[in-house]
């Protein structure tokens, strides 16, 4: 018997593994609160095949980060723009790095 759930989905990051009421259940939060951020496309939950919005554990740590903000007090719009904005930013210093790390000569070898 094969499932449709291999192992590997397990340590995916961006398998849509939490309905809903899970996904706020794990954040700390409220649906509401889940359907604002998408509203304002900080994440996009995939749809299951009955409609319902399924979120990946990427996109809980990304509303988690929010939902921190919203909760010291900035309004959910400006929350979703400041963690998309640190998003970008981490991404552009990995990628930095690489090219930095391209860039550099190789060790001459000693013979």
């Amino acid at each position: 018997m094969t499932s449709s759930h291999s192992p590997d989905r397990l340590d995916d990051d961006d398998y849509p593994a939490y309905t809903m009421g899970r996904a706020a259940e794990l954040i700390g939060a409220t649906p509401a609160f889940l359907r604002a951020v998408g509203e304002a496309r900080l994440i996009a939950p995939l749809r299951s095949e009955g409609g319902h919005r399924r979120y990946s554990r990427y996109q809980l740590r990304i509303a988690a980060r929010a939902r921190e903000l919203v909760d010291q007090g900035t309004p959910v719009d400006a929350a979703c723009r400041i963690v998309i904005l640190e998003d970008q930013l981490e991404e552009a210093l990995r990628l930095n790095e690489g090219l930095r790390q391209e860039a550099e000569p190789d060790e001459p070898s000693s013979s």
